[in-house]
């Protein structure tokens, strides 16, 4: 997207100090599933000006996931268009979310939420539908009233 939109500056931040080791040419690829990923970022690497990897510890990215969090759930319907995003660091924690309603009016993660909260299916669902329900909603937890994901972190 960054390549899609004329950027020619970029900060990468990663909480995995290998893969940025690895992506830089700094440190060997040992994995052979991971060599074509590598091999796929260094060649997007040149197409910038300036690209700078940065390492942020695990225990303190929360701002990394929060970005990866929205960036899954923007969808572009026009791929030559963008919505710009302006991210603001604010010293009090806060809760912030860019999701579309899915046609029926409801939000993408209703039925995970609804499974969460009782451990009911939508009554008309099917067993495929409700196992991946079940299934979608490991990667989910609730506290309150808010759906949290999941990281492996």
């Amino acid at each position: 997207m960054a390549i899609d939109i004329n950027v020619h500056e970029l900060l990468v931040i990663g909480d995995s100090d290998l893969l940025i080791h690895q992506v830089q040419g700094e440190w060997a690829v040992k994995n052979p599933k991971i060599i074509p990923y590598v091999q796929y970022v260094q060649m997007l690497c040149e197409r910038f000006r300036k690209i700078e990897f940065r390492n942020t510890p695990i225990i303190q990215n929360e701002f990394v996931d929060s970005l990866s969090t929205i960036a899954s759930m923007i969808k572009h319907p026009d791929s030559y268009y963008n919505d710009p995003l302006d991210i603001e660091l604010k010293e009090h924690p806060f809760h912030c979310s860019h999701v579309e309603a899915e046609p029926d009016g409801l939000p993408w993660y209703f039925d995970i939420k609804k499974y969460l909260e009782s451990r009911y299916y939508p009554e008309d669902d099917t067993f495929n539908q409700k196992n991946s329900i079940r299934r979608m909603a490991l990667n989910f937890f609730l506290s309150g009233e808010i759906l949290y994901m999941r990281t492996p972190n």
